[in-house]
């Protein structure tokens, strides 16, 4: 599947780098963005001032606020907007775009109300069966400045993935392929959650014992839910899991630790969100994931301990004491041979 011309639909600091990257591949590419400011900004300066200030975006990336004009005549595009416009984005979309397009999400997180995943609404509303999600542990900044950096690209069609292999690839960002779409794409969005317990931990002046009991006992969490979902638990061991949820728990650039972090400094969380540039898709996510697991049976001390604080009034320090107070079971649930999911 030869690709020449590719989009990226979204502005914010990952669609922007990645339109960078593609544009280093000698690839046309066009990066919607809905503010005709911003789009006059970056192609004058070559930068984008809101997200990414100071990082020279290269020429042959071009921005418009025109949808129509974005995905004309494109054989790859990558949608990069929060899970709350996915939706609609794609709708607007659909018309558009003709039926042999590649259709990528960037976006980690889960549709309020559907549980749908950005690749579910993109199969649900359009006619194309080229789909595939991006996911990893993928801090804009740090490509931004080429940290060498790795991905995974998710679908099951091999065609696909190869062609979002050869537009990406470059001597700083690796990309590495998995069939299982489902469990990349709940590693990304689930990591969210945990990022934000993370952030809590910080602020509690909890130590790495503590990060390092979150973050491993979050991984569990993450395959048991997502094997009750049907996601292959070996997916979690990959970039898409473990590699992200790392990342997230660790670093200040992660917008969900950040909100943690306030959040364990006693600051309102919606303060907190109404400040940050960018969406922290955790917040969401945890609604959405505490209403399955409940619904599904699934055991999560974690996503109820941090959903008590966040909705139901209780200390930070409840959330620890939910972990802490946690049957004793077994640590590695998904040895070969043996699944443990409730």
């Amino acid at each position: 599947m030869p690709v020449k011309n590719v989009a990226v639909l979204g502005g914010g600091s990952f669609g922007t780098v990645v339109a960078n990257i593609i544009a280093h591949n000698n690839h046309k590419t066009l990066l919607w963005m809905r503010d005709t400011e911003q789009v006059l900004s970056l192609n004058n300066l070559h930068e984008n001032i809101n997200y990414l200030p100071g990082y020279k975006i290269h020429e042959d990336v071009v921005a418009t606020d025109d949808l129509a004009a974005a995905v004309k005549d494109v054989d790859l595009i990558f949608v990069a907007v929060p899970s709350s416009s996915f939706r609609d984005v794609v709708q607007q979309m659909q018309p558009l775009i003709h039926k042999d397009v590649i259709l990528v999400s960037l976006t980690k997180g889960i549709e309020a109300k559907t549980f749908a995943l950005m690749s579910q609404i993109l199969a649900e509303e359009t006619d194309n069966k080229h789909i595939a999600a991006l996911s990893g542990p993928n801090l804009a900044k740090e490509i931004a400045v080429n940290s060498p950096t790795g991905a995974v690209v998710a679908s099951i069609d091999p065609e696909v993935v190869k062609s979002v292999q050869e537009v990406l690839h470059s001597d700083n960002f690796r990309v590495y392929s998995n069939a299982d779409m489902l469990g990349v794409e709940l590693g990304g969005s689930l990591k969210n959650i945990y990022a934000i317990i993370a952030g809590l931990a910080e602020a509690m002046g909890m130590g790495h014992n503590t990060n390092a009991m979150l973050v491993t006992r979050s991984l569990t969490e993450m395959a048991r839910f997502g094997v009750e979902l049907g996601a292959d638990p070996m997916t979690f061991l990959g970039l898409s899991g473990v590699g992200d949820l790392i990342v997230t728990c660790s670093s200040p650039l992660s917008r969900n630790f950040r909100v943690g972090k306030a959040l364990g400094e006693g600051k309102d969380i919606d303060l907190v969100i109404s400040e940050m540039d960018q969406v922290a898709e955790g917040v969401n996510t945890l609604k959405q994931v505490k209403d399955k697991a409940d619904e599904l049976g699934v055991k999560m001390p974690l996503v109820n301990g941090l959903y008590e604080i966040m909705y139901n009034n209780q200390t930070v320090d409840h959330i620890i004491s939910s972990l802490m107070l946690e049957e004793q079971g077994l640590d590695v649930e998904f040895a070969a041979g043996r699944v443990q999911t409730k």
